[in-house]
């Protein structure tokens, strides 16, 4: 077993779209998610989906520092981003700061 202790700041967020915006909101996320992923700092993106409620989706972002992930918060492509998503949501997001500690492979 390869144990590795790793510094990551883990971002994770979850988003509950309204049934008729999850095509938009997937569309809108194939635009900008590789521009999300080329952000200073941001060494993984993530997008999971809710297998019992087709409606809920997470992303994991994993950030070098938390700076990094504050810096992409005050960016255009943020603002933009969420501009496009927030109209589409269904129930408000909730969003946790983590500490990746280990990955256990």
């Amino acid at each position: 077993m390869n144990i590795k202790h790793n510094n990551y700041f883990v971002r994770i967020v979850k988003m509950e779209f309204k049934a008729d915006k999850v095509a938009t909101f997937l569309t809108n996320f194939n635009l900008v998610k590789e521009k999300i992923r080329n952000t200073n700092g941001c060494r993984l993106l993530e997008l999971y989906r809710d297998k019992n409620n087709p409606n809920i989706f997470f992303t994991y972002s994993y950030w070098e520092k938390e700076q990094d992930l504050e810096n992409y918060k005050h960016s255009e492509l943020f603002e933009t981003v969420w501009a496009k998503t927030k109209v589409l949501f269904n129930a408000k997001p909730e969003a946790w700061s983590v500490d990746k500690m280990y990955v256990i492979e």
